[in-house]
């Protein structure tokens, strides 16, 4: 039992440290100002329609939630962090949106087998620690003949490549963590959701958002250290080392220098329910 009660308070500090760090900065502004379309993008891959429930999982401010809800469907916004919210209801009134959000932990949905006809995650399921619990989840809730639409950022993209970038300033990751950029490979995608038994029609492409917000480098490194809370805890890791954040400072702007800059890859990936 005791080994039982550790791993469940491991999970809980983890959690509890990964709502932490999205609650920091400003996530909400970055993806409004930022990637305001991708949401929309995975809806209608989706096929989202009036009357269809739908679960966003990982929602952060309604990026996707939003636009589904505006399709005319019964949306839950689910996202681990709460302090988004405000800013998801703000964006959602202004549009005439009507949703419901609510807080949840994407490796354990607090929602029925087979609750949903669509299931979906733009940019935010892939930041679960742990893949396959997540991947289990989504599956899960999602009926038989329902949808699962993923958006996410690839290991060879430009987010992808600033995670790589940020990771030598990283702590450790915690045990049976996985990156996130993982969620944007196709093969390591179809494992997860268990293509040919759990789901079938699966279809996947990659595409680019285009990205014309920052100016200089420079400004794509300060805007992200401000406001994304990924980027906010790295630097938080190194505050002490005055030579790491310079380091980190310059090998952000040295990224940002990159013709890939103003093209972010994602993968889209769609898939059916058996069943």
């Amino acid at each position: 039992m005791t080994t039982q009660h550790n791993a469940v308070d491991a999970d809980r500090a983890l959690k509890a440290k990964h709502r932490a760090m999205w609650a920091q900065g400003d996530y909400p502004s970055l993806a409004a100002e930022v990637i305001p379309g991708l949401g929309a993008v995975l809806v209608e891959a989706c096929g989202v329609r009036p009357g269809h429930r739908v679960l966003d999982v990982g929602a952060g401010s309604g990026n996707a939630a939003i636009p589904a809800a505006l399709a005319g469907a019964d949306v839950i916004a689910s996202d681990l962090t709460p302090e988004l919210f405000a800013a998801g209801r703000l964006a959602a009134e202004k549009q005439g949106a009507t949703l419901t959000w609510q807080e949840a932990d994407a490796e354990a949905l607090p929602f029925a087998d087979a609750a949903f006809d669509t299931v979906l995650s733009c940019v935010g399921v892939m930041f679960a620690p742990h893949h396959q619990q997540a991947a289990d989840e989504l599956v899960r809730v999602c009926r038989p003949g329902g949808t699962i639409g993923l958006l996410s950022w690839t290991p060879q993209g430009f987010i992808g490549r600033m995670f790589a970038t940020m990771k030598p300033y990283a702590p450790p990751p915690p045990p049976g963590a996985q990156p996130p950029p993982l969620w944007g490979d196709e093969n390591h995608v179809r494992a997860l959701l268990g293509d040919r038994d759990r789901v079938t029609d699966v279809h996947a492409e990659r595409g680019t958002a285009r990205v014309d917000r920052f100016a200089t480098p420079e400004a794509f490194r300060d805007y992200f250290k401000e406001r994304y809370g990924p980027t906010i805890a790295v630097y938080k890791n190194i505050a002490d080392d005055p030579d790491r954040v310079a380091a980190l400072d310059r090998a952000l702007v040295d990224l940002g220098h990159d013709g890939a800059a103003r093209e972010w890859e994602y993968l889209l990936l769609t898939a059916r329910r058996a069943g």
